[in-house]
């Protein structure tokens, strides 16, 4: 089912070229969406499962910054790690090496979101150079703290099934149409029929993308046993949390609390939104993004 997506107007005036680059045995391939020698760079660490498309509708947003955003390895177009495991240091690992690759070490602002805050996160910890750090629903406790205990406990042991299952029958059941549409239904808040949509259609093509049973697995089981919260103590950089009022993964009090935690930071929260800020509100992401980066005193 093809769905037009409502901002695809704004992002077709913004140029983007596709490359790649092995990190830690990973064939990443990441795409570049803006000018080269825009005044700001910002490099993307997107969210469990997801891939680089899903922040698309808040670069559409921002045409006067550049963007960096992979495809996690394991997920999208890039290939598993095969020299570290697909947990939070290994992702850590990863980005530092990733951003060393391309030259941008202490040039660019990192941007994670969801699962992405805790790499970010961890990557700082781990001695990531930034300018600086925006976290877009950030995962301020752990996922097996959220606010809705029940649906966790379905969650992880479907993932712990999944993992004791045959592979292929695991990879039908992680695939399975029923439950990407279950998962979709639970996190939009939007009552606009179109953009739910196109929600539903955006998770239906993309959230499947991974590339092995492993990867997910253990990218699932990274989701769940950390949180941002575990490497507060090293984020020391001007920080953005941009939170949602109505997240059904981490409560607003965690923040509110995670920002009260970090001396140098702004918390910005949109109301009437839950864990998918990226689509169904871009705008005000876009405009807290904007905000926070014409604040910060860049070289």
């Amino acid at each position: 089912m093809n769905v037009h997506s409502p901002y695809a107007s704004l992002l077709e005036k913004i140029p983007v070229t596709k490359d790649e680059v092995v990190v830690l045995g990973s064939t990443t391939r990441y795409w570049t969406y803006g000018d080269p020698d825009a005044p700001v760079t910002v490099v993307l660490a997107h969210g469990y499962r997801g891939e680089h498309h899903g922040l698309e509708p808040v670069i559409a947003q921002l045409p006067s910054v550049r963007f960096i955003s992979p495809d996690l390895p394991g997920f999208g177009e890039s290939t598993p790690l095969t020299e570290t495991a697909h947990d939070i240091d290994g992702y850590a690992q990863w980005l530092i090496a990733f951003v060393e690759a391309l030259g941008l070490t202490g040039r660019a602002v990192a941007l994670g979101h969801s699962f992405g805050s805790i790499i970010t996160s961890a990557a700082l910890k781990r001695g990531l150079q930034a300018q600086a750090l925006i976290l877009v629903n950030p995962i301020a406790i752990s996922g097996l703290k959220g606010p809705r205990p029940v649906s966790t406990f379905l969650t992880v042991m479907f993932y712990r099934t999944a993992g004791m299952l045959p592979e292929r029958l695991a990879n039908s059941l992680l695939r399975s149409p029923l439950i990407v549409q279950f998962m979709s239904s639970a996190l939009v808040k939007t009552r606009d029929k179109g953009l739910r949509k196109w929600i539903h259609n955006e998770h239906h093509t993309y959230f499947s993308n991974f590339a092995t049973r492993r990867s997910v697995i253990e990218g699932f089981e990274a989701s769940i046993a950390h949180s941002v919260g575990d490497f507060v103590e090293s984020i020391e950089l001007p920080t953005l949390l941009v939170a949602a009022e109505l997240d059904d993964i981490t409560p607003l009090s965690a923040n509110r609390a995670l920002a009260a935690s970090i001396p140098n930071s702004k918390l910005v929260v949109l109301p009437g939104v839950g864990h998918l800020i990226h689509y169904e509100s871009p705008v005000p992401a876009a405009e807290a993004i904007s905000e926070f980066l014409g604040s910060l005193d860049l070289p």
